[in-house]
């Protein structure tokens, strides 16, 4: 894999991550102020893992894993499948009212947490520095 291919997956993966990070804080603090308080970080591995609550965020979860695992692959990724994951991550963090049941909830987040809407605006500059 190109050096430059490389470090723009890297770049574009520590972004989703952060983004990631946000989205559960946010649904956390949801789930404890509408659901229960969450007592351990077990119980809170569980919830994401297993809870309806936490699955919508289960896409970005994947993504972010096959992103890794193109990082880690033998045969190195190549420029044109770069392109297609940075992309498909595009795609995959547009808010929408009307789309996917992931673009939904993350429109929803948009909404009510100012610190996701943040998240997001940063996961755009990341995207514009891939360019």
């Amino acid at each position: 894999m190109a050096d430059r291919t490389r470090e723009r997956l890297i770049e574009m993966r520590n972004g989703l991550l952060k983004l990631h990070k946000t989205l559960l804080d946010s649904e956390r603090a949801v789930y404890e102020r509408d659901v229960a308080r969450i007592s351990s970080t077990g119980q809170y591995l569980n919830l994401v893992l297993d809870d309806p609550w936490f699955a919508w965020l289960h896409e970005l979860s994947q993504f972010i894993v096959l992103v890794d695992e193109t990082l880690d692959f033998e045969d190195p990724a190549t420029e044109a499948d770069a392109e297609r994951l940075i992309a498909r991550a595009r795609e995959l963090v547009s808010p929408s009212e009307n789309g996917s049941v992931f673009a939904r909830r993350y429109f929803e987040a948009m909404q009510r947490d100012p610190g996701v809407v943040l998240a997001h605006r940063d996961m755009m500059r990341v995207f514009a520095s891939l360019s």
